[in-house]
């Protein structure tokens, strides 16, 4: 059965995240927005930026059905979870710390396995980075790990965020929905119903969010210390981070096999999810023990 927590947004409080104080005894994850189905080990599903739960409409029904004990989750900002007026709360840090929290409060021990889209693959790397331990498998699509991933447009709207917090906040949701379906790329990929339901994503969560990817750093550094199975799965047509990017990813992990498919852009387990959710669940059931060996793909 699918459990759905259903969370009212409350007041910004400088320096708590706009969550409940520490006085309430409450954690501030306590308070971001998931759903949750299934018995097994816990896969923890983690969206992109302006996006939600709801790419994973589909894929979580599916691993509860193999045994697995699925959430997906609507990061700080996003989706159901607060949303905080201050935009200096929209930081990388302020949404792994909520996520890292949100976890501790749902007492899954270890053992867990992340799976993580865009912004929510960097989540995910930087959490497994924290606590390695806790941490058997990951699968990343189209993950965000270094600022020079970024498209050379894209680039420029990081360096200006306002731009873009200003923009979000003015646009109309249709308007968002018309320009997905103007670049032929998108328009190809992507039915109807799915631009529809990415522009209400985006226009869901708080303008503020543009301004965390600035805040993300290059994790390039730091991979050799992620010393589990990984794979990486990206489309290759990505017009929002540089494709040839991901393979430099899976020869910096230590443990990785990468995964390119063909004729999708940067949200591969929408455009092709069927075949997608396939590749993560037969990796999933091949690493439900830790102790197992990285997988051939």
């Amino acid at each position: 059965m699918l459990e759905v927590v259903k969370i009212t947004p409350i007041d910004a409080l400088p320096g708590n995240y706009g969550m409940p104080s520490s006085s309430d005894n409450v954690l501030p994850g306590q308070y971001l927005n998931s759903i949750s189905a299934g018995d097994g080990p816990p896969t923890i599903l983690v969206h992109g930026l302006a996006a939600s739960l709801h790419d994973w409409e589909v894929l979580v029904p599916e691993l509860a059905s193999y045994a697995f004990q699925a959430f997906a989750v609507d990061l700080f900002g996003h989706g159901d979870s607060p949303k905080p007026e201050l935009p200096e709360l929209y930081t990388i840090s302020t949404v792994i710390d909520t996520f890292e929290a949100w976890i501790e409060h749902l007492d899954l021990g270890s053992s867990l396995m992340l799976v993580g889209h865009s912004l929510g693959g960097h989540v995910c790397l930087q959490y497994a980075l924290r606590h390695p331990e806790r941490i058997s498998c990951m699968v990343l699509i189209d993950p965000f790990f270094r600022p020079a991933q970024l498209s050379p447009v894209l680039r420029l709207f990081n360096k200006r965020p306002k731009v873009g917090v200003k923009a979000l906040q003015t646009v109309p949701l249709n308007l968002i929905d018309t320009v997905l379906g103007w670049d032929p790329v998108n328009a190809a990929q992507y039915s109807p119903q799915a631009r529809w339901q990415i522009a209400y994503n985006c226009k869901r969560a708080s303008p503020n969010i543009l301004n965390i990817p600035s805040t993300i750093p290059d994790l390039t550094a730091d991979l050799h210390r992620i010393e589990i199975p990984c794979l990486i799965i990206w489309g290759s047509k990505d017009l929002t981070l540089k494709p040839d990017t991901f393979n430099d990813l899976v020869a910096q992990l230590p443990i990785a096999a990468g995964r390119e498919i063909n004729d999708c852009g940067h949200h591969p387990h929408i455009r092709k999810p069927v075949l997608v959710n396939r590749i993560i669940l037969d990796f999933l059931k091949l690493h439900r023990q830790q102790s197992l060996p990285a997988a051939s793909y």
